[in-house]
């Protein structure tokens, strides 16, 4: 399933978090980028890995990349 897929419904906050971990960013790299908790950033990112039926942060990497 494809990021871009319509859809697919993701907030602000969690498209933020989930294209800064599809680049590579850890959980406090994403947290201090977006100015909010780790525990912020692994609850919007369980939220995304529900919604795009993805697993892993490798599955959510290439499920952006399918979009490029």
């Amino acid at each position: 399933m494809a990021a871009s897929d319509h859809h697919i419904q993701l907030t602000a906050q969690e498209r933020a978090v989930a294209e800064l971990v599809a680049a590579g960013a850890t959980n406090k790299e994403a947290a201090r980028a977006l100015f909010v908790a780790e525990k912020t950033v692994q609850y919007h990112l369980t939220r995304v890995y529900r919604k795009m039926g993805v697993r892993s942060r490798s599955e959510l990497a290439a499920a952006f990349r399918a979009t490029d």
